[in-house]
């Protein structure tokens, strides 16, 4: 086990986190009307409106994806925090640098790892 890298402040590491999931799940109720299925009647809807509506839905149920990306980022950190492994390299287990952690808390890569995984990690 780790301990927590000098200059942490966690507390406020942990509230921002915190503020974030809560904001992210306040999204996700105000938008999943947005990813309901599309009604294809098109008595109802002409076919540049439901292209639209399929597209709207399209854009929403990606940034659910993102949203769902990001909470499981948050869910590990946390529990990085607590177990005491917050702020090492998931790949070399060195330190991660201080304003790395500010800027994004969930990131689980020093630069020099980073600069090597695949995109997307």
């Amino acid at each position: 086990m780790n301990d927590i890298p000098i200059g942490i402040d966690l507390e406020k590491i942990i509230q921002r986190l915190k503020s974030r999931e809560i904001e992210i799940n306040q999204l996700r109720l105000s938008s999943s009307e947005a990813r309901d299925v599309v009604e294809l009647d098109q008595t109802r809807v002409g076919r540049l409106s439901r292209m639209d509506a399929l597209q709207s839905q399209a854009m929403s149920l990606e940034s659910e994806r993102r949203r769902q990306a990001e909470l499981e980022r948050i869910t590990a950190t946390l529990a990085r925090l607590e177990s005491g492994q917050f702020g090492y390299c998931l790949k070399c287990d060195e330190e991660i640098q201080l304003k790395r952690l500010e800027l994004d808390p969930t990131t689980t890569l020093c630069v020099a790892c980073a600069s090597t995984a695949p995109k997307g990690q």
